[in-house]
């Protein structure tokens, strides 16, 4: 096998807000060449770095808003968070846990400090990637998958050295256990200082790596912390080998390889199908939500 080298390593864009309860850093799409289709299938990567949200009565979040087109994949590090969507999907997510929400032909949704976390304060790390689901499914029915922590599936490496937690995909044989409409692999890889592991994917998925926890060099390559690394297309094969104890989301998948028309929270081929996402939408076609935080 070839091996896949580096093609840029990107440290965090400036942050901003979503709503008042999400403070991210805009990997993808960005000013750094990473537009959707760079990353295809996943479409949107904002990482909430570690911030310290003071106590508040009134939950901080995103209230009301629409989907359409793809999939959105709350990842949690620390704190917890409320999800709520017009097709009877939600809960929570803590610590570990993964919210995969499939709009699909279209939901409402909002997102918030669950209320206990919202009271107390803290530490708030989160990922949100968006999956684009290609043109056969764009209009299939919603679902909603709550991920727990403790259902992960996991591969001790070598010398007890570190893990591999598999959400979905595959590794080793070790399957996750998020279903998916295109091959994707998503893994969280714990590393302990000085460890190194090798991971191979098809030259043609789009990956990439966002340290989360640590230091970490990739084919000798220094990546620091909350730093994204895209690797190329040019292999199979890396290492990536912890320069301290890190925590590292590795993200690969199959590109869907179809036209992109986006609009905000719409995500189509055509924009003659965002227009008639807006009628949709505006007729009430994505169902009904209510604003209130319980």
């Amino acid at each position: 096998m070839r091996v896949r080298n580096v093609e840029m390593i990107v440290s965090p864009p400036a942050p901003h807000f979503v709503g008042d309860g999400f403070r991210v850093h805009n990997f993808i799409p960005s000013v750094y060449r990473m537009e959707m289709k760079r990353m295809d299938p996943f479409i949107l990567l904002d990482y909430n770095s570690k911030y310290h949200f003071s106590p508040s009565k009134h939950p901080k979040g995103v209230g009301v808003h629409p989907h359409r087109g793809f999939e959105t994949v709350t990842i949690a590090y620390q704190g917890s968070v409320a999800h709520h969507d017009s097709h009877g999907g939600g809960g929570v997510i803590h610590k570990g846990d993964v919210q995969w929400m499939t709009a699909a032909k279209g939901v409402l949704h909002k997102e918030y400090h669950e209320k206990e976390f919202s009271q107390k304060g803290g530490v708030f790390q989160m990922v949100q990637l968006w999956v684009n689901l290609p043109a056969q499914h764009k209009m299939s029915a919603p679902k909603y998958q709550a991920l727990k922590h403790s259902d992960f599936k996991r591969v001790i490496l070598e010398d007890q050295s570190g893990e591999v937690e598999v959400i979905a995909g595959e590794y080793q044989g070790v399957k996750g256990i998020a279903s998916t409409f295109t091959p994707i692999h998503l893994y969280n890889i714990q590393l302990k200082k000085d460890k190194s592991i090798e991971l191979s994917f098809p030259s043609n998925y789009n990956t990439g790596l966002l340290v989360i926890e640590g230091k970490v060099s990739v084919n000798g390559e220094i990546a620091d912390l909350d730093n994204f690394v895209l690797m190329g297309n040019d292999g199979e094969r890396f290492v990536l080998k912890a320069e301290e104890d890190a925590l590292v989301l590795v993200l690969s998948g199959e590109p869907i390889g179809e036209p992109i028309a986006a609009h905000g929270p719409f995500v189509m081929n055509t924009f003659d199908e965002i227009a008639q996402t807006f009628v949709d939408y505006n007729r009430g076609d994505f169902g009904h939500l209510d604003d209130n935080i319980e």
